[in-house]
């Protein structure tokens, strides 16, 4: 054996020692200097406006949506760019003026009471019914306590920081918007919480669309006699949608409150503004698509039978259940396929790829899926991912921190009582088995098997035990709660979307729905956006006949498909017209809200008559022609038009289809067909909107 001095061993250990700590060190100064790396990579994305980074800028995203585009962007002075995404020149005379006009004076110190107020509903429902109880308010010369929304929004540790009404609207903008138009408190007074407790103030279930003379006869004389009263809402709208000339104030009255009182609370503001930032990141516009396909209007409507899967039998138990408590007249089994191609069912999603496509959107337009439930899940919207590559929600551009700091502080749901599964009882017979006979004899049966609660969770085990729908669970009101945020978030984007297409404009009650609300706010905001108000009838129609050639192009039923494509931008307003403004004033606020400016060619009604087909004259005609010129300052603070070159908005540009329809190549070959069918657009004029009518 070698003996090894100490000494020498301990200064060997200490060169390792070194030589560990300077690897360490060369460690820490890589990490360092890929951090720094990092950041300037970041910091270059964010300041510089070069090409080639805000290329890269682009495709940094924290979110599952990585955009795939083809090609460069459209100018926007193209003809196909005006085509698909540029204004309605008919309604660009059109302007929103809801400000009082006459005889219309603030509200007095003195009042007749309170009106305390309880609204049930969706998100839609509740909307009508705050603009519905604030002209009631108004008109009933009341106090108005702000309205108590949707009671799972105040219990059921859904929010332990926004309750009621700020859940989703912001009371301070609520009350500031209406301090020249009604009086709004926050609470009612002590004495009167201590009687509203005990139920000792008069209550009122207010009918839907309930008239004028109802409130002043009923109402009015026990708010006199009382100070306070409150209303209850089960259904949404508690006032008349058209209401007579000599309250035509009133009206614009709903408007303000829909368009300038409610305004969402700032946490809600905040990531539907982050939400359309990222949507138009790529500086490319984008389509807003509502299904419309809740169980409940597809129950309503009879259309279970679109889905030819299992969610037909949920939709035919809804049916059932509606019909059983009168919400619905008629069989339980419906034709759906008749219902369809009446326009009573909502378009598919691939139906809706479809007409996009028919009408010219490429493969990579941003369509952006709205709506707080698209029944069936993400499975029907496969058919529209397949021919639109960039198909996002609001799933997609956020992160779950962001929605949990949109809800706020939420209570732990902890069941206080849980409940055990019941015990197994054995049933036992010793004499029976003692006296059944020689053996070998056969082994006794099993005893009963205990129906356990985790053995009927689901729509599996409850759609078989009973007719009646199944007590909501406190997770299930907390993700009701959740639905109006996520709708509040997709109104948000729906209004101020560059196109904006319906699936189906009914719901669960045969009223006007989500997207009656958001196409009625963007006819006031903006009219000349493009918004589609599709004519499902004939759609379907068109569809039914073609429905074995869908995804082979051809000349004739594109060019039937874009024509009535082109027709509901103007025609579509008479439906609304005549079928939804009788229930829901906001989905149709003209006349009473806008104003036009101009003359001579830019008159709304000349412009509409030498536009639409003669079957809508009538209507519009004299919804237009009673509308009011703008005042003077509202005309001067209007924007220059910009002078066109040609007098084409919309052509009918079938020169697409010597490509394939649904082809999401980015071939050459594919480049200049696009290429060349854009110089043929160019020199083409639509005869068929010029003349008005068909060829």
């Amino acid at each position: 054996m070698k003996w090894v001095s100490p000494t020498k061993a301990a200064a060997g250990d200490g060169k390792a020692v070194v030589f560990k700590s300077k690897l360490k060190w060369v460690g820490l100064f890589g990490l360092v200097l890929s951090a720094f790396s990092l950041f300037t990579h970041f910091l270059l994305a964010r300041y510089t406006d070069g090409f080639a980074v805000s290329e890269y800028k682009s495709s940094i995203t924290f979110f599952s949506w990585r955009p795939i585009f083809d090609g460069a962007d459209l100018p926007a002075n193209a003809a196909l760019h005006r085509r698909l995404w540029g204004p309605v020149r008919h309604f660009e005379s059109i302007h929103p003026y809801a400000n009082p006009r006459a005889n219309y004076v603030a509200p007095g110190p003195q009042t007749s009471g309170f009106i305390f107020v309880r609204i049930r509903g969706g998100f839609h429902e509740i909307r009508n019914s705050i603009c519905d109880v604030v002209v009631v308010a108004r008109l009933l010369n009341a106090t108005l306590v702000i309205p108590e929304i949707q009671s799972t929004t105040s219990s059921k540790g859904i929010s332990t920081e926004f309750k009621s009404f700020a859940y989703l609207y912001s009371e301070e903008q609520f009350m500031t918007a209406l301090s020249e138009d009604i009086k709004v408190v926050k609470t009612l007074p002590k004495d009167l919480k201590g009687a509203r407790r005990k139920k000792e103030i008069p209550s009122f279930k207010v009918p839907s669309s309930a008239s004028p003379y109802f409130y002043l006869h009923h109402v009015l004389p026990v708010l006199n006699k009382h100070s306070v009263v409150e209303l209850v809402i089960p259904d949404g709208g508690c006032l008349q949608a058209i209401l007579p000339p000599h309250l035509e104030e009133f009206q614009r009255l709903r408007c303000r409150v829909a368009f300038n009182a409610l305004r969402f609370r700032d946490e809600v503001r905040e990531l539907a503004t982050k939400v359309l930032f990222r949507l138009r990141a790529s500086g490319r516009p984008f389509i807003a698509y509502d299904p419309g396909t809740t169980r409940d209007t597809l129950a309503y409507h009879g259309c279970a039978e679109l889905f030819q899967d299992v969610h037909t039998e949920l939709i035919q138990h809804k049916r059932a259940w509606m019909i059983k408590r009168g919400l619905v007249k008629g069989n339980l089994s419906v034709d759906s396929a008749k219902q369809r191609l009446n326009g009573l069912c909502p378009l598919m999603p691939e139906e809706i790829g479809i007409l996009l496509r028919a009408y010219g959107y490429s493969w990579d337009t941003i369509i952006y899926i709205s709506g707080g439930e698209v029944f069936g899940g993400q499975k029907k919207l496969i058919p529209l991912h397949a021919v639109f590559e960039n198909v996002v929600d609001r799933t997609s551009l956020t992160m779950p921190w962001e929605l949990d700091r949109m809800y706020g502080r939420e209570a732990n749901l902890v069941d206080k009582s849980p409940r055990s599964p019941p015990p197994i009882k054995l049933e036992k017979k010793p004499n029976d088995w003692k006296t059944v006979g020689p053996r070998p004899r056969p082994l006794p049966p099993p005893p009963a098997r205990a129906k356990y609660p985790y053995n009927i969770e689901g729509w599996w085990g409850w759609v078989a035990e009973s007719d009646n729908e199944p007590e909501s669970t406190v997770m299930e009101l907390r993700t009701n709660a959740h639905k109006l945020l996520w709708e509040a978030i997709d109104y948000t984007v729906c209004v101020e979307a560059d196109v904006f297409v319906p699936g189906f404009n009914r719901d669960g009650r045969g009223n006007p729905n989500f997207a009656s609300l958001v196409m009625g706010h963007r006819l006031y905001k903006s009219p000349n956006s493009k918004t589609f108000r599709i004519d499902r009838k004939k759609i379907a129609k068109i569809l039914e006949e073609i429905q074995d050639n869908f995804y082979q192009a051809n000349r004739t039923w594109i060019t039937m498909l874009r024509r009535q494509m082109r027709r509901s931008l103007i025609d579509g307003l008479a439906e609304e017209l005549t079928r939804s403004k009788r229930v829901s004033f906001l989905s149709f606020p003209l006349p009473e809200c806008s104003c036009y400016s101009g003359g001579g060619d830019d008159d709304p009604v000349r412009s509409i008559v030498n536009a639409s087909s003669p079957s809508v004259l009538s209507p519009l005609r004299n919804v237009l022609g009673s509308m009011q010129r703008c005042p003077s300052w509202v005309e001067d603070s209007l924007p220059d038009k910009e002078t066109e070159t040609d007098n084409v908005d919309e052509d009918e540009s079938d020169s697409l289809v010597a490509a394939p329809l649904f082809q999401q190549s980015g071939s050459g070959n594919n480049e200049a067909g696009v290429e060349m069918s854009n110089k043929e657009e160019t020199q083409m004029e639509d005869q068929e909107e010029l003349d008005g009518g068909d060829r």
